[in-house]
């Protein structure tokens, strides 16, 4: 039977046992379309890293005797589209049968179902067999459950994976989640290893985006482009985080510096989400190193890692299959404003802000707590819609993809499910950015000032929202606090705030 068999772009899985043996009358496909490059504004290191990674994978499986057919973005046989692809191979190859892998994106789920739907040949769908979990592993885990709340859901993980488990169902060290041991800001004298980096040139392929007039944003250095896009590459990254990084990791995990954007972060995040590595070899690596090198490492490094990929990567990927489509339309704050234009530019007075921006747009990268507690803390304090904040997070990272990348930013980030993610809202006053990092150190505004045209812009906004909102979080336990000194604050202060905070929201990039 001659089948076709469809690989996307994030299912560079080389371990997958499609690839067990060589069949001659299978087929495989790959494209580099404009149906992808178009969906949403991507930042050129993006679409330039899956392009190299797709190629790299189509490289490599050619030379162990599979059949392939590729399609760069600029091939003359390339129809741009999936559907129109698919049913042109079909047709010139006499196909009797198509396969696809489980789409990890809903739009590409719906469009590959109603394609069979209406195919004349048989078609049967695979795993991707990349995640820990199913699609609807955690939705089985909530069911009756009024809440659903992440570390229960990790904790189960743990258990049912034997992942830091000692003795009958205890965790390694003594407590399940050491979170209060990873918020530490950089001291400016524990060494930072240089990043595991790469230097490829890429010319070719942007001069073939740039002849399609893909639309991008963020710039790149066309001759020394520094993200892994192959298994080999992925694999080093691994092992240099382990080797050198790890140490560290979890000490500062929330710390942010103006000289150094990865600190002691992995970088694998890309690996992972095109599936080059798996999240349980990386695990497993990452254990391995541990009860290695016990004496030198930390548990409180090693669990708030291992947080990060067995608790919140699969519990976004439960979230967005559980939710969807209704959850991309999510907005119960009913923000409404528009994204500031220095989102895209990284022209703002704001230290912390003019940082994560720029980073964004100069290394597609910035980690979880510059895009939750400053990109996406501003955005939420001046109560943009959350379409925009969400295209803007979609495309700006490398390793953003729609299921893991939704549910952090209109769930985590932007509290537009009403608490299904984030059992509150996650924003703060400068005070916070201070406490982490050293961007208030040299900006235009003091933190310490908290009104007057040079107090920082945060601590207004911080109470303006709250004010604002206040009817919505009145039954919330966790914002208490916040509420009751909101409703001790003296009426001029108040006021002061008020005021200030309706200047910045209506013309944000003038600060």
């Amino acid at each position: 039977m001659k089948k076709l068999r469809l690989i996307l772009g994030d299912q560079l899985n080389y371990k997958h046992s499609w690839f067990d043996k060589t069949e001659k009358d299978t087929l495989y496909f790959m494209a580099e379309m404009r149906q992808e490059t178009d969906y949403a504004h991507h930042h050129i290191q993006k679409i330039v890293a899956f392009f190299s990674a797709m190629r790299n994978f189509y490289d490599h499986f050619k030379s162990k005797g599979h059949q392939f057919i590729y399609y760069e973005i600029d091939a003359q046989a390339n129809k741009q589209k999936l559907v129109e692809n698919l049913n042109e191979l079909i047709s010139k190859y006499s196909i009797e049968k198509f396969e696809y892998q489980l789409p990890d994106e809903y739009r590409l789920d719906k469009q590959l179902r109603t394609f069979c739907e209406d195919l004349g040949i048989e078609s049967e769908v695979f795993d991707t067999e990349h995640f820990y979990t199913s699609r609807t592993e955690m939705a089985d885990f909530y069911e009756g459950k009024k809440e659903m709340t992440m570390e229960y859901f990790y904790r189960h993980m743990r258990k049912k994976h034997d992942i830091l488990i000692t003795g009958k169902d205890s965790p390694e060290g003594g407590k399940w989640n050491f979170d209060k041991s990873n918020r530490n800001k950089w001291d400016e004298k524990t060494e930072i290893p240089h990043e595991r980096g790469f230097r490829k040139d890429v010319s070719e392929i942007v001069k073939q985006i740039e002849k399609q007039k893909v639309k991008t944003i963020g710039t790149l250095n066309e001759s020394s482009f520094s993200w892994p896009t192959s298994r080999a590459d992925s694999l080093s990254v691994l092992n240099y985080f382990c080797d050198n990084l790890l140490v560290h990791f979890g000490d500062f995990q929330d710390a942010m510096h103006t000289e150094e954007k990865f600190l002691f972060h992995s970088r694998l995040s890309f690996s992972m989400n095109s599936k080059m590595l798996s999240p349980k070899e990386i695990i497993e690596k990452v254990i391995e190193t541990y009860y290695r090198r016990k004496s030198e490492i930390a548990i409180s490094e090693v669990e708030g890692f291992i947080r990060q990929i067995l608790g919140w990567r699969e519990y976004m990927r439960g979230i967005y299959w559980m939710k969807m489509p209704g959850y991309a339309k999510e907005n119960k704050l009913e923000n409404k404003n528009k994204l500031p234009d220095f989102y895209w530019t990284g022209k703002t007075k704001m230290n912390c802000l003019h940082h994560a921006v720029t980073q964004s747009l100069v290394n597609a990268y910035a980690h979880h707590i510059q895009r939750l507690m400053v990109t996406g803390n501003f955005a939420l304090l001046t109560q943009v819609h959350p379409d925009e904040v969400e295209a803007w997070y979609l495309g700006i990272y490398i390793d953003a993809i729609e299921w893991v990348e939704m549910p952090n930013t209109r769930g985590m980030s932007q509290y537009a499910d009403d608490g299904i993610v984030a059992t509150k809202p996650y924003i703060s006053s400068g005070s916070y950015i201070n406490k982490m990092s050293n961007y208030c150190k040299n900006c235009f505004y003091d933190v310490n000032k908290k009104t007057g045209e040079k107090a920082c812009p945060f601590n207004s906004l911080y109470w303006n929202f709250l004010s604002e909102k206040k009817a919505h979080f009145e039954n919330n336990n966790r914002m208490n606090m916040m509420l009751s000194l909101l409703d001790k604050m003296k009426s001029e202060t108040l006021k002061a705030h008020l005021k200030r905070a309706q200047e910045i929201i209506k013309n944000p990039d003038k600060f």
